[in-house]
């Protein structure tokens, strides 16, 4: 029985934004595109859904079913505006906290992101805007692609690597203070069809990564958790090289909470992208 149908609890009624059908693959620049190429093709289109607070059952949710969970974890580093202090200091506590939760014989964060919406709409350098478009990080195809990427630059050997098992895990948190605007709903992973998955070019200078779009389909089941807390961090699972029995992919968002106090300060969050190696071979 999921943690769904298990209890009855609050929710808010939000739209989240879905990718509308079309012909092609969805394509969007990171830079500025040549002249007459739209920045981003793929149009989006809002749903209400049913967004509930998953709080009360935090502790039966598992990165391996739904494909998030909750974590008790205070965080130590004071200054999340200095790159250099997050890779050397807050990495190894990411580690330490992924490591913990999953298992993993080994974990090597390679990348983060801080976000607020009134520093990025500032210009401020480094800071980026919540996303609003419901979105899964990797694909299938870019998962391995990063792996393998992220290892060779750290000189290890990648000949046998695909015999075991690994994932690409996020651990996010607020910063400084409670989540009162802008926050995550995640979509329980079991929810989630194949057909729901849309791959998307992410166009850089040097190479093409890919994501998931997601579309809407009444069937999936979204989450969020009020108020999170600098204390508390979410893991989300963005991709698994195991392919039977374990959530992959985990599908999210950033909304328009209709619960956030009005005057709501923005949310600032860090997110931390980790590879975990499992000491259990791929199945």
């Amino acid at each position: 029985m999921t943690a769904w149908q298990s209890f009855t609890t609050f929710a808010v009624e939000a739209p989240l934004n879905f990718l509308r059908p079309m012909e092609g693959r969805p394509v969007a620049y990171q830079f500025e595109p040549p002249p007459g190429v739209p920045v981003r093709t793929g149009d989006y289109d809002p749903h209400e859904v049913l967004i509930t607070d998953a709080r009360p059952f935090a502790d039966t949710l598992l990165l391996d079913i739904e494909g998030f969970a909750l974590l008790q974890a205070p965080g130590t580093l004071s200054d999340y505006g200095d790159d250099e202090a997050i890779r050397a200091d807050y990495y190894p506590e990411v580690e330490r906290l992924i490591a913990s939760a999953t298992g993993a014989a080994l974990v090597i964060p390679f990348d983060h992101n801080v976000r607020n919406a009134a520093r990025a709409a500032a210009g401020e350098p480094g800071i980026r805007g919540p996303v609003d478009r419901t979105h899964n990080d990797f694909t299938d195809r870019s998962g391995r692609e990063r792996a393998r990427r992220e290892l060779e630059a750290r000189g290890h050997h990648t000949e046998t690597w695909p015999a075991h098992r690994f994932a690409i895990v996020n651990l996010w948190r607020p910063i400084g203070r409670p989540v009162e605007k802008s926050p995550l709903a995640l979509c329980d992973a079991t929810t989630i069809r194949p057909e729901d998955l849309i791959a998307s070019d992410l166009v850089y200078r040097d190479r093409v990564g890919e994501t998931y779009a997601l579309g809407f389909h009444p069937g999936q089941r979204w989450y969020y958790f009020p108020r999170l807390t600098p204390d508390e961090a979410i893991l989300i699972k963005g991709y698994d090289s195991r392919e039977d029995g374990v959530a992959r992919f985990t599908a999210h968002s950033a909304f328009d909470d209709p619960a956030s106090p009005p005057g709501a300060p923005e949310r600032e969050s860090i997110e931390t992208r980790a590879l975990v190696f499992y000491p259990e071979p791929v199945s």
